[in-house]
């Protein structure tokens, strides 16, 4: 006899919806009362350690049209390459650095901003150093499932062709779209293509 297994089945997945920021970003929204300010809108929290920086970029579709709704969340280590989690036992993490952010893009131009730090290199799972870099995570109306990939920063070549990851990309001549290019004093710009030439890499995570 075959014995019936009770698992639970996957939840199929659906789009964020019009409804994403309402839930994820009420104040962005004109929607008062709810929190002090959007979760993840804020990751300085004092003076931090390391090289404060901007990041700006833009969500584009598979025309070149930038999406409006998308919102976009980030994870990083510090400075120090340290990261604000009950799981980092290689150190304290800077405590006045959150680690995560969170923007919605521009109504009019689809463009988000992040004023954080820029990060240090973090040790990959083989313990050889991986390069600075920020995890991005993408939805928007229209994407079944987030969207994860990475932004490194053009400005560390020596760290980068080290990089464990990058190095296992078999497209090389696409590494350029993981590249945040210095954009002014302190400042990046990393635009995310979904589609297209210029398509931007994502992870499987």
């Amino acid at each position: 006899m075959i014995r019936q297994l009770d698992r639970y089945k996957e939840t199929p997945s659906q789009t964020a919806g019009p409804y994403v920021h309402i839930g994820c970003t009420p104040n962005f929204c004109e929607i008062g009362g709810v929190y002090p300010h959007d979760l993840g809108s804020k990751m300085i929290l004092g003076d931090v350690k390391g090289q404060e920086i901007t990041i700006r970029g833009t969500v584009f579709d598979g025309t070149g049209t930038p999406l409006r709704d998308a919102l976009i969340e980030v994870w990083q280590a510090d400075a120090e390459g340290l990261y604000n989690s009950v799981n980092e036992t290689r150190g304290k993490a800077d405590p006045n650095f959150t680690g995560f952010g969170r923007s919605p893009g521009d109504m009019d131009t689809g463009e988000f901003t992040f004023r954080t730090v820029k990060p240090g290199r973090v040790p990959f799972r083989d313990g050889r150093l991986m390069a600075p870099h920020v995890t991005f995570w993408i939805v928007a109306r229209g994407i079944n499932m987030g969207l994860h990939t990475r932004m490194y920063f053009a400005d560390e070549d020596a760290a980068n062709k080290e990089d464990p990851i990058l190095s296992r990309i078999e497209h090389q001549n696409r590494v350029p779209t993981l590249m945040a290019k210095p954009e002014g004093e302190n400042a990046y710009r990393f635009d995310i293509h979904l589609q297209g030439e210029n398509e931007t890499i994502f992870f499987d995570v």
